[in-house]
C-alpha cells in the first residue's frame, strides 16, 4: 500500500530534487490561525508538513517549540482537535502528505486502536512518537503499520551500526536523521557531518532520509538538500510564528504572512540544491 509519504518521495525522485519538510505546533496560538498557517504551507512551498501534537511534558522539544507546546494547551488545543484540524486541512488539499509528531501518553490516553482509525480517517499519512524506542514496537508502530499508516523513526549521531539495524526494523516513509545531539533548536548542523551520517543510513535502509536540526536559513537548508532526501525545519518556522504574536501571545494580522513567507524562502533554499547539482 502506498501512502501519501511514499508518493511524495517518489515523485521528487523523479523530480531530481529534495524535499521540504515543515514542522509546527497544532492549535499554536489558537485552532483558526494554527488551520490557516498550515493550509498556506503547501502553496509556500513545503512538500511534508509535520504537525506536533500538543503535550504537557515534551521531553525532547526545545524551548522554543515547548512553549509553542505550552501555547496551544493554553489555547484549548487537544488530540481529538488536532485530528480535526488534520480533517479540516484535508478538504483542500488531499495530497500533501501529514505527519503527527510527538509523544506516547495523550495517544496511549485516546487508545491506541481509536486513534489510529480516528487519525487514518482524517487523512494522518504518518506518525513520529518521539519517546517509543524499538523495543516497544507492539505497542503502537506495528498497530500503526497495519493501520496503514507510516511509522517513521529518528536516528541520530549517536545510533550505531547495531543499534540502527534495530530502529530501521519497522520504519517506513522516510528515516528522519536528528544531525545533532540534544534537544530542538540548538546548535547549527555540520554538512559534511551529516552528508557521512546520510551515506551510512543509507546503506541499511532504501527509505529517504530526512535530516533535520539546526536548520534555520535558505542557505542551511540548501547545504542540507545537498546531501539528504529532504531537509527538516521546525524550530525556525515557530520561532517566526512566536516574533509575530501581540504581548499576550495572541495571533496578529501579520502571524500567518510571517511562518509562510519564512517557508517560501526556506523553500526556496531547498531547491537551490537541485540547480546546483544540475
Amino acid at each position: 500500500m502506498t501512502t501519501r509519504i511514499d508518493a511524495r518521495f517518489a515523485q521528487l525522485k523523479r523530480e531530481g530534487r529534495s524535499a521540504f519538510v515543515t514542522f509546527l505546533m497544532a492549535g499554536d496560538p489558537d485552532y483558526e490561525t494554527s488551520l490557516a498557517i498550515i493550509k498556506a504551507l503547501p502553496k509556500s512551498g513545503a512538500d511534508v508538513i509535520e504537525i506536533g501534537m500538543p503535550f504537557t511534558d515534551p521531553m525532547a522539544d526545545g524551548p522554543s517549540i515547548q512553549a509553542a507546546g505550552v501555547r496551544a494547551l493554553r489555547g484549548g488545543m487537544t488530540l481529538k482537535k488536532t485530528l480535526e484540524l488534520v480533517r479540516a486541512f484535508r478538504k483542500d488539499d488531499d495530497a500533501t502528505p501529514l505527519v503527527l509528531m510527538g509523544y506516547y501518553n495523550p495517544i496511549y490516553i485516546y487508545g491506541v486502536d481509536k486513534f489510529l482509525a480516528d487519525a487514518k480517517s482524517a487523512g494522518v499519512d504518518g506518525l513520529i512518537i518521539v519517546d517509543l524506542p524499538p523495543e516497544e514496537d507492539t505497542e503502537l508502530c506495528v498497530p500503526a503499520l497495519k493501520a496503514g499508516l507510516n511509522f517513521i523513526r529518528l536516528a541520530t549521531p549517536t545510533t550505531d551500526d547495531k543499534r540502527l539495524a534495530a530502529v530501521l526494523a519497522n520504519t517506513s516513509g522516510f528515516v528522519y536523521y536528528v544531525s545533532i545531539t540534544g534537544i530542538t533548536g540548538a546548535a547549527a548542523a555540520d554538512s559534511s557531518a551529516v552528508s557521512q551520517a546520510v551515506a551510512r543510513i543509507k546503506r541499511h535502509t532504501s527509505l529517504p532520509v530526512c535530516v533535520g536540526f539546526g536548520i534555520k536559513t535558505p542557505q542551511a537548508a540548501r547545504a542540507i538538500a545537498e546531501h539528504a532526501d529532504g531537509a527538516v525545519v521546525g524550530t525556525a518556522l515557530v520561532d517566526a510564528l512566536r516574533a509575530s504574536l501581540d504581548a499576550e501571545g495572541q495571533a496578529t494580522a501579520k502571524t500567518i504572512n510571517a511562518v509562510a513567507e519564512l517557508a517560501a524562502s526556506l523553500a526556496q533554499g531547498v531547491r537551490g540544491a537541485q540547480q546546483a547539482a544540475e
